[in-house]
């Protein structure tokens, strides 16, 4: 088995180009650099062309709902003139319920016009139930394949309910145990069938979630005349944020405050046996949204088109508690029942609300649908079956693995705010002893959204 998986470990780089249908040298520059936008705009996806995909398979064009009693409440909390609008993207009207349906859409195109007989995606399950979803729209086999287990064959109701969303579309699940066999499994199905890659960090995949960022643009200026002044977006592998950014940009929202926002999980390691089962969010947390965020390249691909800090104005932490009483505020004040990655952003947005002016305008960036496994008491019940106390308190107290604090009230949600200064330092560590050319710099500069000289000041 050793031997074995450092073999598909050292031919990782052929079967990806082999999977995914781009040559990704054709990139590479001089250095440690590549040229992104050139990877972006190479692969023949222009709006208009997304846009026609899209809506040819029920995906985009969604609702752009305004929470006014979500908002009403964020400002019974705030100082006089203070409470921004908060309005959401519904992107739980996709086929498959989540935004994800935009990234997924272009992916089995993709894989469709390149003469695939099918697609795998590695994935927890949201965007593995886009892309079943769309392949089985297509004709085409479909292998998802999730970390899903503990040792102890243990997994979180939220990943279980997501298999059975998997299978609904016709899709084979594969379910592993949490670890590096994850990669391994997934290279290995690659080789063996000659399936299409439908990996989440492709152009593919961001460019799908360009046609969002436009929507946002354009919804909130038809109604209000201006673009907004924040959009909050759930952050983990940086996907979503960086294609939700580039459609904003792209339609003209230059102004608009690009806000990350992850629930905060510090103190649990996403790859260890122990932790994996003493957090109760499988995605949108710090355990990925961090180490994406300043290693994007440890992706799938050889170099990944989620490129957030390209992008990200402010990163926002809450915690565990704060996202479940969101997740029953918009349902009790809004009557939307949503599940739960979204309602991290919306926690966010509630809190941000509060420091920001009752003129502006904050959009919370999309919803998912949910079901059995996805919904609070079954999460919470797992929670305690691992020894996770449950209380109401100070969710600012709460510490990740040990206990969630559930708010008292909504008084109570507060964000974090995360120095982006220490998360572009940890980008950099790779290349504190590099001798850097001026390519160099100009490649870093670019990739954390400041100058050059700020980037020198930044490796001293």
């Amino acid at each position: 088995m050793s031997k074995e998986y450092t073999e598909f470990m050292n031919r990782r780089n052929e079967i990806m180009k082999k999977s995914v249908g781009i040559d990704y040298q054709k990139y590479e520059q001089k250095g440690i650099g590549f040229d992104f936008e050139l990877m972006m705009n190479d692969q023949g996806y222009n709006l208009e062309k997304i846009i026609k995909i899209q809506s040819e398979n029920m995906v985009g064009n969604t609702p752009l709902v305004e929470l006014k009693n979500i908002t009403a409440y964020a400002r019974k909390y705030a100082q006089s003139g203070k409470g921004a609008r908060i309005f959401l993207k519904d992107e739980a009207a996709n086929l498959s319920g989540s935004f994800k349906a935009r990234r997924a859409a272009l992916a089995v195109n993709t894989a469709k016009e390149l003469g695939y007989k099918g697609v795998i995606a590695a994935t927890s399950g949201n965007y593995g139930a886009a892309v079943a979803a769309l392949a089985a729209k297509k004709g085409l086999k479909c292998i998802i394949v999730q970390e899903c287990f503990d040792s102890e064959n243990n997994s979180q109701p939220e990943i279980i309910e997501k298999a059975r969303k998997c299978e609904a579309y016709g899709a084979e699940v594969v379910q592993l145990s949490v670890g590096p066999e994850l990669f391994y499994i997934f290279l290995k199905l690659l080789d063996e069938t000659g399936y299409f890659n439908a990996s989440l960090y492709s152009p593919y995949g961001i460019k799908g979630i360009e046609s969002l960022g436009h929507e946002i643009a354009n919804e909130v200026y038809d109604l209000e005349g201006k673009y907004p002044e924040a959009v909050v977006i759930t952050n983990a592998g940086g996907g979503n944020l960086t294609g939700t950014a580039r459609g904003l940009k792209d339609a003209g929202a230059v102004d608009t405050k690009i806000i990350a926002a992850s629930v905060d999980l510090y103190g649990l390691h996403m790859a260890s046996d122990k932790d994996f089962n003493r957090k109760s969010f499988t995605t949108g947390h710090t355990g990925f949204g961090i180490p994406f965020s300043t290693y994007p390249d440890r992706s799938d691909v050889p170099r990944s088109a989620a490129r957030p800090l390209r992008y990200m104005d402010r990163y926002l932490m809450v915690n565990q508690g704060s996202v479940f009483f969101m997740t029953e505020a918009l349902a009790q004040l809004e009557g939307m029942e949503r599940g739960p990655a979204g309602n991290t952003s919306l926690a966010a947005a509630f809190s941000l609300a509060q420091t920001m002016s009752k003129e502006e305008i904050i959009v919370v960036q999309e919803t998912e649908y949910t079901g059995a496994g996805k919904h609070i008491q079954p999460q919470l019940s797992f929670a305690k079956r691992n020894g996770i106390e449950v209380m109401f308190g100070n969710p600012n107290d709460e510490t990740p693995g040990e206990n969630i604090i559930l708010p008292k009230d909504g008084s109570y949600i507060k964000h974090v705010e995360l120095d982006m200064d220490n998360l572009r330092k940890s980008y950099l560590k790779r290349y504190k002893d590099n001798e850097l050319s001026t390519d160099d710099y100009q490649f870093l500069a670019d990739e954390l959204g400041i100058t050059c000289v700020e980037v020198e000041i930044l490796l001293k």
